[in-house]
């Protein structure tokens, strides 16, 4: 791969995509993410299937006709029936396969029910034995949704404990909440779209959560790696090093989302919008939402919570205002003109009670020792001129007095 590509400059840190330093920008959008997830709960809730609710299935053959024509059909059958909860009704209508169309209908009595396929097989032209009714209580559905709750507990859980045990526990909190984010945006995006909540839209829900923690798993790795031993430096930040992490991982992410996206972009766009296949829209939708959701939160959302909670400690706070510091200080020595050596700093220079002006006056006595002492004779040696006044004593001593005797 040539060194000047997108992903050689985002591994060595040269693309210049700051995530961790706008992680305040990712919170607000993760924020209101959130906000339009809760009021589409309660605006427009969640369209529960027959398997949650309760009611009945009608199956039509499609040699009837086209499936307005059959739903037509049924709709004038309900009108004149009744349930608790008001009209009977057609809940949702699709094809199944090439031969059967499928209508679920608010819950019916077995005798309601009976009435409404004779009257039906009678106004399509058909023997009442061809079509077939079905009834679903919705204690299943609510056996599924707790058995799901379960599951996802008991995942969660053991994910908890595997990041513990394999990073550390601001690492844990981290993917935990980035797991959640992804939960309430794939069940707000599926609450707005009104696709129906079946038993597949549970499976697709445990799902993605295996994807999610794919990704997260492989972002801590590499911050693990490029942060381990940091606080013994003072070259880069704790949010420096995950920032770093984040652009040598973020191709790997994408090229993972992407290859991951275009099978189920398949299973729901073209085999429930094109062939009509209705029974893989509910996986095909939250597996698409999720795993694009699992891209987001685990980029921009996990990563940027572990470093605001890691910075909450004492040592990586020490740690990142020794390092700010550092560069702050040689800032001010890049500005300052440079001195002669032996040149005191100026007294605008000095901190106030430094004791580098004893220092210099210290090391200037030394120096002028050293001098004086390179002046003087070694020991032992001749000198080199005549002493003052050597040569009068000398005279005094062997000479004649003028006009004296010798004794």
């Amino acid at each position: 791969m040539s060194r000047s590509g997108l992903a050689s400059r985002l591994y060595r840190g040269e693309a210049g995509l700051e995530i961790v330093p706008r992680r305040k920008l990712w919170f607000g959008i993760a924020g209101g993410l959130v906000l339009l997830t809760v009021l589409s709960f309660v605006i427009q809730g969640f369209h529960l299937g027959i398997e949650f609710r309760g009611g009945n299935e009608f199956q039509v053959p499609t040699s009837v006709g086209t499936l307005e024509r059959a739903e037509s059909a049924l709709q004038d059958a309900l009108a004149d029936e009744s349930t608790p909860d008001g009209p009977a009704e057609v809940v949702s209508s699709q094809q199944v396969g090439e031969a059967t169309y499928l209508f679920r209908t608010s819950p019916l009595e077995q005798q309601q029910a009976s009435g409404v396929r004779t009257e039906v097989a009678q106004d399509l032209g058909l023997n009442a034995d061809e079509i077939s009714d079905n009834r679903v209580s919705a204690a299943w559905g609510a056996q599924i949704t707790q058995r799901a709750l379960i599951g996802l507990v008991i995942f969660l859980v053991l994910v908890t404990g595997y990041l513990v045990l394999r990073f550390e526990l601001r690492m844990a909190i981290a993917a935990v909440s980035g797991l959640v984010l992804n939960l309430l945006l794939t069940a707000g995006i599926y609450s707005a779209v009104g696709f129906e909540v079946t038993p597949s839209t549970v499976v697709g829900f445990l799902t993605i959560l295996g994807f999610a923690l794919y990704d997260t798993v492989v972002v801590f790795d590499k911050i693990q790696e490029n942060t381990r031993g940091i606080t013994g430096g003072s070259s880069q930040t704790y949010a420096e090093a995950a920032n770093l992490a984040l652009n040598q991982t973020l191709m790997r992410s994408i090229n993972t989302s992407v290859v991951a996206l275009l099978p189920v972009g398949g299973l729901l766009f073209i085999g429930a919008g094109l062939l009509g296949a209705g029974t893989l829209k509910d996986l095909g939708l939250v597996l698409f939402v999720g795993m694009g959701a699992a891209f987001f939160s685990s980029i921009f959302f996990s990563t940027p919570v572990l470093v605001s909670l890691k910075e909450r400690e004492p040592r990586i706070r020490q740690h990142t205002q020794r390092v700010l510091a550092r560069r702050a200080g040689g800032r001010d020595t890049a500005r300052r003109p440079a001195r002669q050596p032996g040149q005191a700093r100026p007294a605008a220079e000095t901190p106030a009670g430094s004791d580098e002006p004893a220092a210099a006056e210290e090391a200037a006595v030394p120096a002028a020792g050293t001098a004086l002492a390179g002046s003087a004779p070694k020991v032992g040696s001749r000198p080199s001129g005549k002493r003052s006044g050597g040569g009068a004593r000398g005279g005094r001593a062997g000479g004649n007095r003028p006009g004296g005797k010798r004794r």
